[in-house]
């Protein structure tokens, strides 16, 4: 069923993560603008929740990835 996030190298993951997810780099990264605003109940317009979801995706295949592969070490053997 997850066979597909099996097949995603961590690497490419983290690379993607870290560019995309991150950028524009400066003032501050995009995505923590966007939950910034999403906490604040400002995160209203359709842009923002594009640009929340564009830049917030990398981060949840990251941590999907990251979760699956703890779980399969803490498995037993069958």
């Amino acid at each position: 069923m997850l066979a597909w996030l099996d097949r995603l190298p961590l690497g490419l993951l983290l690379m993607i993560a870290l560019t995309l997810g991150l950028a524009p780099f400066a003032p501050e990264p995009h995505v923590w603008e966007k939950l910034k605003m999403l906490a604040a109940g400002e995160l209203v317009r359709p842009i923002d929740i594009f640009d929340l979801l564009l830049h917030g995706v990398p981060w949840l295949l990251l941590l999907a990835k990251l979760g699956r592969l703890v779980l399969l070490r803490l498995r037993p053997l069958r």
